[in-house]
């Protein structure tokens, strides 16, 4: 007699079932956050979150791995981790449906309490994850019933037709509702277009200094496109000029309140400044030189009067990220700026637009703030910043170092052009050396110095002879001091280091 077959879990499809659910929730999720103005979407505020309690070594992991692409590469991972548990939740489900949507639950609780917890979520923040968990729940039910009965290998008892519509219908509403939410949460293409049409002052012409005529070298400057991004912010704020308002205050004689018109009133300057990562390794280019635009600090600080006992100031960026900069850099002569304009165009959205800080000779995470909205003067013992609890420096002065650019791996015999940068902001570069295979060091060429808040560019001609060959680098700052050679990672106060490269000649 022959035995009943056992039941058949229908995996494949269950767990089909479980990630359609989830997707739809993220698709309901951000239709939310659009018609609410919020960026705190369900993985945003799942990586908001992670990136605010990520410890400094996993930080310059991502960004020695990912470089400028860790915020994509962390929204992939996100994405991924929640549709695997979405799986599993839908595969619970079908056998019991609370059991998978514990699994929902669980998710949409967690994201629910990392977007309420961010310090840009306002009251609202919350609201799409519980709406995207919501939804996840509601079609999670509508595929656990369609797969609640199940037979045996020959016949499951489940209409295929039946479950192909239903995946159909689920997938087509979730991309329409998706569509929905880029139309309604059009913010980013009304700041795109406030952005193109500002009338901004133009810089003048400025001729750059004399350069390296060498194919790879790189440019004296840094194009928009091409410059590094590395901050906290997994969203872009979006800020409206007109919306823009900057607040002065703390231990000052009076506060001050900006809107973006009123700094278009205020003396405008253009200066060349290099900014540098802490997080750049030996080599690394997580530097750009750019022209920027912008008014001085120290009249604005003047005007507002900080107390003799102040010695820093705390900015704040729209999506929370916290800056502490010594006050004696602000009010000294390195022009440190609030910029609004790169390279005699409006700051590109992903680079602070409207408005954010610059100051020369500073690494980005004790200065650069972008999306400026608050600056409070006080003192270093009476705050922490972002990154200094998370085993930073609390200054962060850029250290002296050098690249070389081109030759990078291979060469041709003779005579070889060898060129690179140097840089040390608000110091100066005074002369760079090269050696090959350790032997005594020869002096570059450097560019025309065109201010010591820049990079210089450097060349030498090596008669490179056949076999493999090690190049290296070092820079002088303008006081004659050479740079560090012991090798140390960024954290806590930047890298040192020789660049080291291996050239094969043929």
């Amino acid at each position: 007699m022959n035995q009943p077959q056992p039941r058949r879990l229908p995996l494949i499809r269950a767990a089909i079932g479980g990630i359609l659910a989830a997707l739809a929730g993220l698709a309901a999720g951000s239709v939310a956050a659009a018609v609410l103005g919020t960026s705190q979407t369900p993985v945003v505020a799942i990586g908001s979150a992670f990136i605010d309690r990520v410890p400094p070594w996993l930080k310059d992991l991502a960004i020695s791995l990912f470089g400028t692409h860790d915020k994509t590469a962390l929204k992939t991972g996100i994405l991924v981790v929640l549709l695997a548990l979405a799986a599993v939740g839908g595969i619970l489900a079908v056998r019991r449906y609370w059991a998978g949507a514990l699994v929902v639950i669980v998710l949409a609780g967690v994201a629910v309490i990392a977007a309420a917890t961010r310090p840009d979520a306002g009251q609202t923040g919350f609201v799409p994850s519980f709406v995207a968990g919501i939804v996840a729940l509601l079609v999670l039910r509508l595929f656990s019933n369609r797969l609640a009965d199940l037979g045996g290998a020959e016949e499951d008892g489940v209409s295929r037709r039946g479950f192909l519509q239903l995946t159909a219908g689920v997938a087509l509403g979730t991309v329409a509702v998706g569509a929905l939410g880029r139309v309604v949460g059009g913010r980013r293409s009304a700041v795109t277009d406030a952005r193109a049409a500002l009338a901004l002052p133009k810089p003048p012409t400025l001729a750059p200094p004399a350069g390296v005529q060498a194919a790879g070298a790189t440019p004296w400057a840094t194009p928009n496109d091409d410059f590094y991004r590395i901050d906290t912010a997994l969203s872009v704020p979006l800020i409206q000029p007109k919306d823009w308002k900057l607040r002065i205050h703390g231990m000052v004689e009076r506060e001050i309140e900006l809107t973006f018109d009123d700094l278009l009133k205020r003396r405008v300057i253009h200066k060349w400044v290099t900014l540098t990562c802490v997080s750049n390794e030996v080599g690394g280019d997580l530097i750009g030189n750019a022209l920027w635009s912008g008014v001085l600090l120290k009249d604005l600080l003047a005007e507002a009067g900080p107390s003799k006992d102040a010695d820093a100031i705390q900015s704040t960026s729209k999506d929370g990220f916290t800056a502490g900069t010594p006050l004696s850099t602000l009010l000294d002569d390195r022009e440190s700026m609030l910029a609004f304009a790169m390279n005699g165009q409006p700051l590109p959205l992903e680079h602070g637009f409207p408005v954010r800080i610059v100051v020369p000779g500073l690494y980005g995470y004790v200065s650069a703030t972008k999306w400026l909205v608050d600056i409070e003067v006080t003192r270093f013992d009476q705050f922490e910043a972002y990154w200094t609890p998370r085993g930073w420096d609390e200054l962060g002065p850029i250290k002296l170092s050098s690249r070389i650019d081109v030759p990078r791996s291979k060469a041709s015999g003779g005579q070889v052009t060898v060129a690179g940068v140097a840089w040390d902001q608000y110091v100066g570069v005074s002369k760079v050396e090269v050696r090959v295979d350790g032997g005594p060091w020869q002096q570059a060429t450097l560019a025309t110095d065109a201010s010591i808040d820049t990079w210089r560019q450097w060349h030498w001609s090596w008669d490179a002879q056949r076999g493999n060959h090690v190049l290296q680098v070092r820079a002088f700052d303008a006081k004659g001091n050479p740079q560090i050679e012991a090798q140390a990672p960024p954290a806590p106060n930047g890298s040192t280091g020789l660049h080291t490269v291996n050239i094969k000649v043929d």
